[in-house]
């Protein structure tokens, strides 16, 4: 078994987020997400059948909910998203990446 580093393989030009599971099984998925500036599509919403504890490791973020709530994301912080809780991601940081840690279970 060989360590990997989290921080690791970041894309040169990340005109998309950058998305890699790390771990996946019947139950669990756990997957990093690499986003610079990036967020959802005008109108569009994640609506998910499972629930979604989200990391910010590094970077800082923006969630909008469909009840018009807001949430701002720091380094270190994290927030459960139960299931079928419409989301989007309202703002990612322009000026560097912002490293998530996403576990949908």
């Amino acid at each position: 078994m060989k360590p990997e580093n989290i921080f690791s393989a970041i894309p040169v030009k990340l005109e998309k987020e950058a998305f890699e599971t790390l771990v996946s099984s019947s139950v669990v998925t756990i997957e990093k997400i690499i986003s610079k500036g990036h967020r959802s599509p005008d109108g569009g919403w994640y609506d998910q059948e499972k629930n979604e504890w989200v990391l910010v490791l590094k970077g800082s973020a923006e969630l909008t909910f469909a009840d018009k709530t807001l949430v701002r994301l720091e380094e270190g912080d994290f927030i459960h998203i139960p299931p079928h809780k419409k989301h989007r991601v309202s703002w990612t940081d322009p000026d560097r990446e912002t490293f998530w840690l996403a576990v949908h279970y």
